[in-house]
């Protein structure tokens, strides 16, 4: 009895040390702190009837210059459409640019302008600060743990786009 109790504890799930409430505990403060990590930004986006998607779409532009309507696509998961209706609303507010890819002229390339640069910081820093108090607070090892548990939930696919802009952004 005592050997299939052993084989018990070393097997799938009962190797999870967390019980389910403390994992709907994890869930809940995942949505928590989401809430607050995207107030700012959402209180800055309203005022110029924008939404998350703009911002998304503001972030990954930045991070990535000249990244193809494709390539932000598959980063962002959302449709055609909705990045078209997304990209039409920024463009024709004049922060972003679309431009011909001078390798193929089907690509459309896409960076932000001097307007888009100004929103993204006005974005970014309002998340920076919280992160940082954030990390500043929990410290170290607490952000390296915290960093290792959300790249663990990533979808594979998505893993290695992160994995892809974390590395080209050195």
């Amino acid at each position: 009895m005592a050997d299939g109790r052993i084989a018990q504890v070393q097997t799938g799930e009962s190797l999870l040390f967390l019980t389910d409430e403390q994992l709907r505990q994890g869930i809940e403060t995942m949505f928590f702190a989401y809430r607050g990590f995207t107030a700012d930004p959402d209180r800055i986006l309203s005022d110029l009837s924008y939404g998350r998607a703009h911002h998304r779409a503001i972030h990954f532009i930045n991070r990535a210059p000249g990244t193809t309507v494709n390539n932000l696509l598959t980063i962002l998961g959302v449709t055609k459409q909705s990045l078209n209706r997304v990209l039409r609303a920024l463009i024709a507010d004049g922060l972003v640019e679309s431009r011909v890819g001078t390798v193929d002229k089907r690509e459309r390339h896409l960076y932000l302008t001097d307007s888009g640069h100004a929103l993204e910081s006005q974005l970014s820093d309002a998340q920076r600060a919280r992160m940082r108090a954030a990390y500043r607070e929990a410290g170290p090892e607490a952000v390296a743990g915290f960093r290792k548990v959300l790249e663990a939930m990533m979808d594979p696919d998505m893993h290695r786009c992160y994995s892809r802009l974390r590395d080209s952004a050195g």
